[in-house]
């Protein structure tokens, strides 16, 4: 079955609100295996909405309208779409009872409008709003589906995950659900990716592969329709498998979660415990493992050391490594290293990462944009150094340098854990 979603508001069109409630919807129309192909936004205008539903209903068997059930004259989807089916409008009872109680009981005089938002469209079933006050409405007409839900998303989401799923379930008949999984990389760049699993994307028909890209990471959505969970669990494995064969080194999790949660649960198995010294990426490291809730027990804390003196005096760095003729530099590998050992002694942490380069934007010290070390520094092990020659801005530069040592740090993880578990 193909779909359509109808997002009704002039302030989606003027960028006043984001359009979350399309994105939601599309996740779970799939998951009851419906295929999401369109995604319009029209203002509240009843000859623009007139002509997105005309158009709609000749390329979707199902549109799903948010918005527009409210109780203001310029809530028009129900009486727009009432009057392009030639069908009147009822007034659904209890949901007028629900709406006269909720003033009575507040002792609020109801404005007449209100009644509005307990009209549906006759012949259709309504759809029961548990957070708000604005019937929904399930109809079929001339061989298309019509679900019209509430623009609020505290309204839409329950709205559609109870009655909303119900009344389609009821209507779809033996479609088949559509199933999942989120394979996260880091380390390696899309283009990169996708030309390790071209013949697997070249020649896909079921389960699909579809890559995404965000900075630092790569995600691949496996996914497929099947009669049960344990149908596609079968068939969506053997797939990961071979996409294992050719990037499994890369691969960190198999569902969405950003690399800082592996590290941390990593750390976490293991009882150790990491401290981190940063330099351009400005405390950025220590952010993102601070996000993942409870990192306390594993983190236990960093410096954030952007100058010289800085750098002398938290972490005991030589000036003479820092500055001066034949001085190798702030930004060196060395001072990396150092740094990287110098926070792990302090803390008295297991593990010791470092980040110091040019983020922009203009270089340093003679050093090119981009131009970043970072080190990590195990207790008992040599410290390894990295370097990176980064492009983009500052931001960019910042968070691709702290992505990649999350990625090193974790790969150091896994080998240690791989070898306990065989040991």
């Amino acid at each position: 079955m193909k779909a359509e979603i109808i997002a009704v508001g002039t302030e989606l069109l003027l960028g006043q609100i984001v359009n979350t409630n399309a994105q939601f919807l599309s996740q779970k129309l799939a998951e009851l295996g419906v295929d999401v192909y369109f995604q319009t936004v029209v203002g509240d205008n009843a000859q623009r909405l007139r002509q997105a539903i005309e158009i709609g209903r000749g390329r979707a068997d199902l549109l799903v309208f948010t918005g527009g059930l409210g109780p203001t004259q310029d809530d028009l989807t129900k009486d727009v779409l009432a009057d392009y089916l030639n069908r009147g409008l009822i007034i659904h009872e209890p949901s007028m009872a629900q709406i006269e109680h909720l003033f009575s009981s507040r002792g609020i005089h109801m404005v007449e409008s209100n009644r509005r938002q307990a009209l549906m469209i006759e012949g259709g079933e309504p759809l029961e709003n548990t957070t708000g006050l604005a019937v929904g409405n399930g109809l079929s007409a001339d061989g298309t589906l019509y679900m019209l839900l509430p623009g609020p998303p505290k309204e839409m989401k329950p709205m559609m995950e109870g009655a909303g799923a119900a009344w389609l379930r009821s209507m779809l008949g033996g479609e088949q659900p559509l199933y999942s999984r989120i394979l996260k990389f880091a380390g390696i760049g899309e283009s990169t990716l996708e030309a390790k699993l071209l013949d697997l994307i070249d020649g896909q028909t079921d389960p699909t592969i579809a890559p995404y890209a965000k900075e630092g990471e790569v995600s691949i959505r496996v996914s497929t329709k099947a009669s049960s969970e344990a149908e596609a669990d079968r068939k969506i494995d053997d797939t990961v498998d071979k996409i294992k064969e050719r990037a499994g080194e890369h691969l960190y999790a198999q569902e969405d979660v950003p690399i800082e949660v592996q590290v941390i649960q990593l750390l976490r198995g293991s009882s150790r415990k990491l401290a981190s010294a940063e330099s351009c990426s400005g405390g950025l490291f220590a952010e993102l493992i601070t996000n993942v809730p409870g990192s306390s027990g594993e983190y236990v804390g960093g410096v954030v050391t952007y100058t010289n003196g800085m750098k002398h005096h938290l972490l005991s760095i030589p000036m003479t490594q820092l500055e001066g003729e034949g001085a190798p530099g702030a930004i060196s590998d060395s001072t990396a290293a150092l740094m990287a050992e110098r926070v792990r002694q302090i803390s008295d942490a297991d593990f010791g990462v470092s980040l110091t380069g040019v983020a922009g934007p203009s270089e340093s010290e003679g050093k090119p944009v981009g131009l970043v070390y970072f080190a990590i520094a195990e207790r008992g092990k040599p410290t390894s150094v990295h370097s990176l020659h980064l492009s983009g801005g500052r931001s960019i530069i910042r968070l691709r340098a702290v992505k990649a040592a999350l990625y090193r740090l974790w790969l150091t993880l896994r080998a240690e854990e791989t070898r306990a578990t065989e040991d």
